[in-house]
């Protein structure tokens, strides 16, 4: 059966696409990437996507849109699934992907925050998740074991975030979690991860935290 012609619509900062990103990397699929400007995007940018969100995968031009189903079928396509067989276990692995998107509204607040008490509170709930996750680490290397799978690639960006911060502000998040911890330094030197972002993305994050219009501004060193 022929390939589909893959084509990842894309915003340079956006952790959801970098999932998308991640997969196919993993995958070694054949792709195209195009960056958009989200505050700007192209006429055709609201054709493909209902949400007005990126990622948007185009599979022979015809479009697939949220980052989780983007990433299951570009796994359904490809083989070696990044899922465990066991249904069970699959669907355990999909609870805690969704805890990962609710951390990720968290980091969203706190990179957001016009105040301190705002910044705080959304730091005390990444925190506290962090603390459930470090609960159900099994010794790694990643979370659910020696093999990478699907929950590595859907908390890997958010690591990398959190990472992001810690280097510029000094918050850390994960000094009463060492497990999660080295389970985050093992997934930012994957390949796959490591390939996930452009050039330019330290400096596109670097200056999206330097926004004086948010608390988070005020603690960069």
């Amino acid at each position: 059966m022929k390939a589909p012609k893959l084509k990842l619509i894309s915003f340079n900062l956006c952790p959801f696409v970098q999932r998308a990103r991640i997969v196919l990397e993993e995958k070694e699929l054949k792709h195209e990437i195009e960056y958009i400007d989200l505050d700007m995007p192209p006429d055709w940018f609201f054709d493909v996507s209902p949400m007005e969100k990126v990622p948007v995968l185009l599979v022979d031009d015809k479009p697939l849109f949220e980052s989780m189903v983007i990433c299951e079928y570009i796994d359904d396509i490809s083989g070696n699934t990044l899922y465990p067989k066991d249904p069970f276990k699959r669907a355990q692995q999909r609870a805690w992907i969704a805890l990962g998107d609710t951390m990720l509204g968290s980091v969203f607040n706190l990179k957001n925050a016009s105040t301190e008490p705002d910044l705080k509170r959304a730091k005390a709930e990444i925190i506290d998740k962090l603390d459930v996750l470090e609960e159900q680490m099994t010794g790694g290397p990643y979370f659910a074991g020696k093999q990478f799978g699907m929950v590595d690639i859907a908390y890997a960006p958010l690591f990398r975030i959190l990472t992001g911060i810690t280097r510029y502000t000094g918050i850390d998040f994960y000094a009463d979690v060492p497990n999660v911890s080295a389970w985050a330094e093992q997934l930012l030197a994957t390949q796959a991860v490591k390939a996930s972002v452009p050039d330019d993305y330290q400096r596109v994050f670097e200056a999206s935290l330097k926004r004086p219009d948010t608390a988070i501004a005020k603690m960069i060193k």
